[in-house]
């Protein structure tokens, strides 16, 4: 099989889309696309369903995914022993501004312990704003939050949404319902928003924005309700429990890496740092 054709198929399954995937690899959607019926045709098996939304990986596709990956970090580090890189740059990590206190610090951490005195250079933005960075090679890795149904990068966590409120709870019964919300690509924005239009609650949308602490500065100072995911409230917003008011998805946070990623990162290392992750929370749950 063919490295090239393998990257561009883990950088589909990565992303979830034959166009963000070419955008990484820098290459035409009709290249990849050919990239991919030879494959399919070596194999003997659709390696997508196409006629699904999102972009779904077929069982045969599942099954190469392991393969692929192994085949192409053998090929990298093979090309690594021959050519010296430059292992010296900061790491590039994206990161929404609601996870920098709450899980990007323990991530961090979770590298160096495996790289050593690595420098990181951190982008806080949006999750659809990242995706674009690493798309146009500014980035080698991003925290984002995933669609659903989607295989895009490597699970960290599991986690929901929830409504949050500062000292006085009963601003939940202030008709029009004060609001500030993260920005409009937000799952949370989104959802909220139409779930109280279903409630027939109007809203009095104080802000929006991709700022955590200009949230949680409103929200503390009882100027607005939020909603937010629960692993990144402070300790000093309440959970508003029990109140009348739509409920909010559950959300998988990822790391998503570039294709052509910093030297020092690889799969398998995402990968076992992924699994500390995802075992860390299971014991908590």
């Amino acid at each position: 099989m063919d490295i090239d054709s393998l990257r561009s198929f883990l950088a589909i399954v990565d992303t979830g889309s034959f166009t963000r995937a070419a955008a990484q690899i820098h290459r035409t959607q009709s290249a990849i696309s050919m990239q991919i019926k030879k494959l399919e045709e070596e194999l003997g098996s659709p390696l997508f369903d196409r006629d699904k939304r999102p972009l779904t990986v077929s069982l045969a596709g599942q099954r190469l995914v392991s393969h692929a990956r192994r085949l192409v970090a053998s090929h990298d580090e093979a090309l690594d022993a021959f050519i010296r890189e430059d292992n010296t740059r900061p790491i590039r990590i994206g990161c929404p501004d609601d996870y920098a206190q709450s899980l990007l610090p323990e991530l961090l951490e979770a590298f160096r312990q495996q790289l050593g005195k690595v420098t990181f250079d951190v982008l806080c933005a949006s999750s659809v704003r990242l995706r674009q960075r690493l798309d146009s090679g500014d980035l080698d890795l991003a925290i984002v939050t995933r669609a659903p149904d989607s295989d895009e990068g490597w699970l960290l966590k599991h986690d929901k949404g929830v409504w949050v409120c500062g000292d006085d709870p009963t601003l939940v019964e202030r008709r029009p319902l004060p609001l500030a919300l993260f920005d409009k690509s937000c799952k949370f924005h989104t959802t909220a928003l139409d779930g109280l239009g279903k409630f027939g609650i109007d809203v009095d949308l104080v802000a929006f924005t991709t700022s955590a602490s200009t949230l949680v500065g409103l929200v503390r100072n009882q100027q607005a309700l939020s909603a937010m995911a629960s692993g990144s409230i402070p300790s000093d917003l309440k959970v508003l429990s029990g109140a009348n008011l739509p409920p909010l998805p559950a959300i998988d946070i990822v790391i998503v890496a570039a294709t052509h990623s910093h030297p020092m990162i690889t799969p398998s290392m995402i990968s076992s740092i992924s699994h500390q992750f995802t075992a860390a929370q299971a014991k908590i749950a």
